[in-house]
């Protein structure tokens, strides 16, 4: 029953080992320390993770429930589009989705729940994740209950001894955010992040710049694509990336090209033509400031030259 452990130094080699969560991510930085520590339990995974500059879309699984916390303070995780700190605590449910942007190496953990839980008080989450406020106390007994349990956790080793285990921990977690729901505080802004309409709204976003992102986008036309008018446009992104839609898609684009040059399968500038970048000097300026490396190096390295 013990923990498993995932380290990264790499930007091209990191993949999320989260059970029932699916992420994309678009790295910040140009290299990482990155580490995933997760407790698979029956009924229950828990995961912890040390992180590194990113912008994130994720979605959970259908039938369970996860619970997300920090695990340290330090410049505030832009989450569903809002900003804060400690005391907060997140929850998604049945195939929620979530936004999240860290600009600094951020710890945070996660309980995933299967199957799905009902019945406890705990708020309904909708299409995408619901953040709210609870106590100081509240957070720190998570922060420590999930420390507790990755470090007993390893010490049952006889296999008859797991089953029991694994249940009264199960049941400590369940108790510990049953305790942090009770204490939530009613806020403004958690009000506005929770917002189904306006995620809704950057989800369609997100979908139409999906089939684009190797051409110009004109504001105007992604507006009518999407239904809504160009200032909700602009809004949205800046909202849910912390950043102009025109970088937003630049650094986007960037980062699938590395992803093609990792692969070794294309040339450089068929790479950089895939994805919109015609100006082949300016891209290449472009992607030395983003990787510290040029195009060709990345490719030369994949291809073990």
């Amino acid at each position: 029953m013990a923990p498993k452990i995932f380290r990264f130094a790499d930007i091209d080699a990191f993949r999320s080992s989260v059970r029932h969560l699916s992420v994309d991510f678009t790295p910040l930085v140009r290299k990482i320390s990155a580490e995933q520590i997760i407790l698979n339990l029956a009924g229950c995974d828990v995961n912890y993770t040390k992180s590194f500059p990113r912008i994130t879309d994720a979605q959970l699984a259908p039938n369970c429930t996860a619970i997300g916390f920090s695990m340290d303070d330090g410049t505030p995780i832009r989450f569903n589009g809002v900003e804060r700190d400690r005391s907060v605590i997140v929850i998604g449910s049945n195939g929620a989705a979530f936004s999240q942007v860290e600009r600094t190496p951020r710890q945070y953990a996660s309980f995933v729940f299967t199957p799905e839980i009902e019945g406890r008080g705990w708020p309904r989450a909708g299409p995408n994740f619901r953040i709210f406020e609870t106590s100081v106390s509240a957070q720190l007994s998570l922060r420590e209950l999930t420390l507790q349990v990755l470090s007993v956790s390893s010490g049952f080793v006889d296999p008859s001894d797991v089953p029991a285990a694994s249940a009264a921990i199960r049941e400590s977690l369940l108790a510990a955010v049953d305790t942090a729901f009770a204490e939530v505080v009613t806020t403004q802004w958690a009000t506005r992040a929770n917002s189904a309409r306006h995620f809704e709204v950057f989800r369609d976003v997100q979908a139409a710049l999906a089939g684009d992102i190797a051409h110009p986008v004109y504001s105007g036309e992604l507006a009518k694509q999407v239904g809504v008018s160009v200032r909700t446009i602009h809004d949205a992104v800046k909202r849910y990336r912390g950043m102009s839609l025109h970088r937003y898609l630049r650094l986007r684009r960037l980062w699938l090209v590395r992803q093609r040059l990792v692969a070794g399968t294309h040339s450089v500038k068929a790479c950089a033509l895939a994805f919109g970048f015609w100006h082949l000097s300016d891209f290449s300026r472009s992607y030395r400031s983003q990787f510290g490396e040029s195009p060709s190096e990345t490719l030369a390295r994949s291809r073990g030259a």
